[in-house]
């Protein structure tokens, strides 16, 4: 069974931090991984993306402010995020791409979401 377990988000004040973690598990093999996040009446959005071999993409808004990291052998990655905005405010998704076995299909897993709330 597959799972994606996130830790982490809450409430933060203007200008403060907070981390995120999600563990995959169950899949054979994890290509890219990364976050999401959907605010309230938006679209959901790619925050930050990293491939098995460390590559990132974030997009323009948190650039320089979010860090995406990744511990292949733990199947888990991190999302630092610094300098967070009201505008930050959402829930936010892990995201994995992988194979459940070596003949299967590349398939996208999601967590269930964490909801960040940056407010005074």
């Amino acid at each position: 069974q597959v799972q994606l377990v996130e830790s982490g988000g809450g409430l933060v004040q203007p200008g403060g931090s907070l981390s995120l973690s999600c563990a995959a598990s169950g899949i054979f093999s994890i290509a890219s991984m990364g976050w999401y996040r959907q605010a309230p009446g938006k679209q959901r959005e790619s925050v930050a993306t990293i491939t098995v071999s460390g590559k990132t993409n974030y997009t323009d808004s948190v650039r320089g402010r979010f860090t995406i990291s990744r511990d292949n052998a733990k199947n888990t990655v991190y999302l630092q995020m610094n300098s967070l905005k009201p505008e930050d405010t959402a829930v936010y998704y892990c995201h994995a791409e992988g194979i459940l076995s070596p003949i299967s299909r590349e398939m996208d897993y999601w967590g269930k979401g964490t909801l960040i709330t940056v407010s005074s």
